[in-house]
Order: C-alpha cells, then sequence, then structure tokens
C-alpha cells in the first residue's frame, strides 16, 4: 500500500510540471493526489508498518502492536495537526494577498513610477532591480513581479527589450524574497514551521540574497540589451486615480510589515498578525472609498463606479483562489508521505551514504551537496512541495544552519528556470517569455546569482 501510495503523488506531481502540455491546471493534481493519499492510508492503516508523529518529530514506538481503533485515532489526530498547519499558512496569505489587491484598488503601486527619472538602460535596470528586491522581502516575490511587469508595460513599449528586464526582474524578486519571512511561500512555510526565526534569518541570508541578486544585475549591465537609452513613454492611464493611493501603499506595505514584529512581541502565530492588519488597512480602505474618486488632477470631477463598491469585497474577489486550493493540495500531499514515516526514512537515507563536504558547522547532519542539489531541482520541481518535504525529512532545532540553506536555495534556486519559481511562471504568463529564450539568456545570469550567493552564505554562518 505504501508503494501505491508513493507512486499516486509520483504521477500527481508529474503532472503538476507538466500542467503547460497537458493543459490540466496543477491544482487539480494536486487535490485528487492529496484525497487519494489519504484515502488509501485510511484503508491500508493496519498494513504500514512506521507512522510517524509529527507534533513530536518521531517515529511512534511499536506501532504495528497498536489496535485498529488506536490506529485510526492517531491517523485522525495527524490529519488534524497537519491541516491546522496548512491552515495558518493559507489564512496568513490570504491575509497578505487581500491586502496587495486593497493597495491595488487605490492604485498605490503606480506611486512607484515616480522613481523612474532616467532613460539610460542599465540604470533603469538597476532601478528595477532594487525595486524589486526590496518589494519582494515586503509584499512577496510573486507580487513584486506583477507589480513591476506591469508598470514595465505601462513605459515600456518595446517587448523585446521588456523581456530581458522581465528576466532579471525575476532573479532579484526571488532572491529578495529568500531572506523574508514574508518574502517566499516557502520562507513562509519554514517561518510558520518553527524553523527560522525572523532575526536570524536577515543576518543568515541578508548578504547572500544580495549577492545573489547583484552579480547577475552587474553582469548583464555589460550586455548589449542594456547598452544606450530607452525610448520611455510614461502615458496617464483612462482610469480613476484615487488621490489615497500613496496612503494605501504607505499603510498596507507597513502593516505587512508589522507582522513579524507582532509575532516577536505576542509569541502568537504570524496569520493573527496578518488578519490584525488587514482589518486596520481595510477599515481605512471603507473610510477612503466613501470620500469618491478624483478622475482628473485637480479633482473636479468624481468616479461613482469606486465610490459604491467595497474595496474589501471588491479586493477579496480578486485574490488568487487557485493557488490557495494548490498549497492545500500539496502540503497535505507531503503530509501523507510524512506520516508514513517515508520521507523520515528518506533523510536518514541520505544522512548516511552522502559524503559530507566539510563546511557544515558542529551538530550538522545533512551535507551542503544536498541542499544545493535541492536549490538546482526547486528550478525543475516546484520548491513549495521540496521545502514542505524537507520539513518532514529534517528535524534539527529552530535556527539550525540547515534550515537557512534551505530557504536561501529553495527561494533562489528556481530563478534557474522560468517555470521553476510563481514569479517566472507569472512573468512568462504575462509577457509571453518562451522557455528557451529563457535557458539561452538569463538562466546562466541566475545560476551565477545562485552560487555566488550560496558562497557568500558559507561566509555568513560562520558568524553566527
Amino acid at each position: 500500500m505504501e508503494t501505491v501510495i508513493i507512486l499516486v503523488f509520483v504521477f500527481g506531481y508529474l503532472a503538476i510540471t507538466l500542467e503547460h502540455s497537458i493543459k490540466i491546471d496543477k491544482l487539480i493534481p494536486a487535490l485528487v493526489m492529496m484525497a487519494i493519499s489519504w484515502a488509501l492510508i485510511s484503508l491500508g492503516i493496519d498494513s504500514f508498518p512506521n507512522w510517524f508523529n509529527s507534533a513530536k518529530h518521531a517515529l511512534v514506538s511499536d506501532f504495528p502492536s497498536l489496535a485498529h481503533g488506536e490506529k485510526m485515532h492517531l491517523m485522525e489526530e495527524t490529519l488534524l495537526h497537519h491541516l491546522g498547519k496548512t491552515a495558518e499558512i493559507l489564512v496568513f496569505l490570504l491575509g497578505a494577498m487581500t491586502i496587495v489587491e486593497i493597495i491595488d484598488y487605490f492604485d498605490g503601486f503606480s506611486t512607484i513610477k515616480n522613481f523612474i527619472k532616467t532613460k539610460k538602460k542599465s540604470k533603469i535596470l538597476w532601478i528595477f532591480s532594487i525595486l524589486a528586491f526590496i518589494l519582494s522581502a515586503i509584499i512577496d516575490n510573486l507580487t513584486a513581479t506583477i507589480v513591476l511587469i506591469s508598470i514595465l508595460q505601462k513605459i515600456v513599449k518595446d517587448r523585446s527589450v521588456r523581456i530581458w528586464y522581465a528576466g532579471l526582474i525575476i532573479i532579484a524578486a526571488n532572491a529578495g524574497g529568500a531572506f523574508s519571512p514574508i518574502g517566499d511561500v516557502t520562507t513562509t512555510m519554514l517561518w510558520i514551521g518553527n524553523k527560522v526565526s525572523t532575526g536570524y534569518l536577515f543576518g543568515y541570508l541578508f548578504l547572500p540574497s544580495l549577492v545573489c541578486m547583484v552579480v547577475p544585475v552587474f553582469i548583464s549591465s555589460f550586455l548589449p540589451a542594456f547598452k544606450g537609452n530607452l525610448d520611455i513613454e510614461i502615458e496617464e492611464e483612462n482610469k480613476p486615480k484615487s488621490r489615497f493611493g500613496a496612503t494605501m501603499l504607505y499603510m498596507g506595505l507597513g502593516g505587512i510589515i508589522f507582522v513579524p514584529i507582532f509575532k516577536v512581541v505576542t509569541h502568537l502565530p504570524p496569520y493573527v498578525g496578518m488578519m490584525l492588519s488587514l482589518g486596520v488597512v481595510a477599515i481605512f480602505a471603507e473610510i477612503y472609498s466613501s470620500t469618491k474618486f478624483s478622475l482628473t488632477e485637480f479633482g473636479d470631477e468624481e468616479s461613482d463606479s469606486h465610490a459604491h463598491h467595497s474595496p474589501v469585497h471588491h479586493s477579496l474577489s480578486k485574490i488568487e483562489l487557485p493557488s490557495i486550493l494548490f498549497f492545500l493540495g500539496i502540503l497535505m500531499a507531503v503530509a501523507a508521505l510524512e506520516s508514513l514515516g517515508t520521507l523520515f526514512g528518506f533523510a536518514s537515507t541520505l544522512k548516511e551514504n552522502i559524503p559530507m563536504m566539510g563546511t557544515e558547522l558542529p551538530g550538522t547532519q545533512v551535507s551542503d551537496l544536498v541542499v544545493i542539489l535541492l536549490g538546482i531541482g526547486s528550478a525543475v520541481i516546484d520548491n513549495v512541495p521540496l521545502v514542505a518535504a524537507s520539513l518532514g525529512m529534517f528535524s534539527e532545532s529552530l535556527d539550525d544552519q540547515l534550515w537557512h540553506f534551505i530557504a536561501y536555495s529553495a527561494g533562489t534556486g528556481g530563478s534557474m528556470l522560468i517555470i521553476g519559481s510563481a514569479a517566472g511562471v507569472v512573468a512568462m504568463g504575462m509577457e509571453k517569455i518562451d522557455f528557451f529564450w529563457y535557458i539561452k539568456k538569463i538562466s546562466w545570469l541566475a545560476l551565477a546569482g545562485f552560487l555566488a550567493g550560496a558562497l557568500a552564505f558559507f561566509f555568513t554562518r560562520t558568524l553566527f
């Protein structure tokens, strides 16, 4: 039965990676393999030799000798435990996504266009890369990529030039998301799972992430694609503008930044702080939306289309629910493998058979090679299940350097292929970037940044 469950996971995962070829959204196989895996566990509970207690992070002693009722009760407790942990991540993401959509409702991100004061291609590259690096640490790498490419589309009309910028934005956004607990889904998973803390995450990964961004951008600034000046066309959009855009931008970003502080002070799960921030931002959004929007710079015309709609309801309707359901499916499917002790056994095999590279800190049992391979693997396979699997495979303590290296590798390694990260996938969709064009033009830059950042991590971890 265990073999059948593993095969279900493998085929489900294959369907996820081939979603563009088979024309089936990845959330469908994720949900199906989750449901089938747990159904098979329930039906074959008496045939399993091991059971992994996730709460205690250890195998249940003498599991086969337990009565059928005890095994079923243990399975239900385990399922509820994993659902609770998964729900923490999903509710957190829902809150963050809603805040970002509220900012967009007030057209707050248009404020960012004011940063662009030059027409030199290389300078614009640095501006967008730095913005991607900073924004992704605050509003997550996926949202930062969407925002910046949307701005690019408004000011750079030549698509052949724009896709070069999009490629570097992907690298910068993934690098910026790695050192922030709210910058990337995988980092958020490690943070909520009490594997990394905000302070140590920043201390371990800020320099490696910065290096991962700077190296590719520095190299690119000398490439022919970024030589000369750019014809920038800044057009006024034919849609209502809100005079509260900048206020909502700073308030929303401030609310998201407040979440880690709330967690440190109260020791409550991050989703509680995110709900508080969402509530405060929503209050001001409702107040401001009752003040009608100005269509012109002088405010002598008003937009009834915005004035009579709740910004919170509007924002909730624009949330990416397919992504939320995908995370639910994949995390709960990985939890099924973890519960059977499969991932625990795989981790033990890795530790025993893969030689150490001699660079680990005292007490670390997993080689750097394993984590680097995990980072490279995240370019081919979605990094969410890879990190979810690592949570079940390894039992190192809070803020062990292993977790921080996993956060870096999984967060930045996906930049090496355009399908390797959420930021890459959304950029591919927005700009219709060809898979092989990305491999030829951008992948080597991402690899250079990834390896340079890994070397920087080997330095920063000696400081802790």
